[in-house]
């Protein structure tokens, strides 16, 4: 089992910035990859980005591409998502989860969750 635990959610005003964390434990760890995704009321849970953990290819949602950062310390088994010039429609509670799957877009393929952070962004 691995267990996922984030960290980094709350509330910040339009055009700021946060940087979740996402700490791993449990067995050995070595995904292919970990995503983060984010889920607004009312909504379907969304892709937001990945990260291959071995050699560092990053792959990102268009609404936040050149906005947030996906980045992972390996030694650590921690896994960020720096987020800048927030919106209010990035109000969601965001996941992170890892994958043994090369497609890493579907949510459906990742085999471990973590519980949520809140991220609020006011207008």
């Amino acid at each position: 089992q691995v267990q996922l635990v984030e960290s980094g959610g709350g509330l910040v005003q339009a055009g700021g910035s946060l940087r979740l964390s996402c700490a791993a434990s449990g067995r050995i760890f070595s995904p292919y990859a970990m995503g983060w995704f984010r889920q607004a009321p009312g909504k379907e849970r969304q892709f937001v980005a990945a990260i291959r953990w071995s050699g560092g290819r990053t792959y990102y949602a268009n609404s936040v591409k050149g906005r947030f950062t996906i980045s992972r310390d390996n030694a650590k088994n921690l896994g960020y998502l720096q987020m800048n010039n927030l919106e209010p429609e990035d109000t969601a509670v965001y996941y992170c989860a890892v994958t043994g799957s090369v497609d890493l877009y579907s949510g459906s393929r990742y085999d471990y969750w973590g519980q949520g952070t809140q991220v609020t962004v006011s207008s």
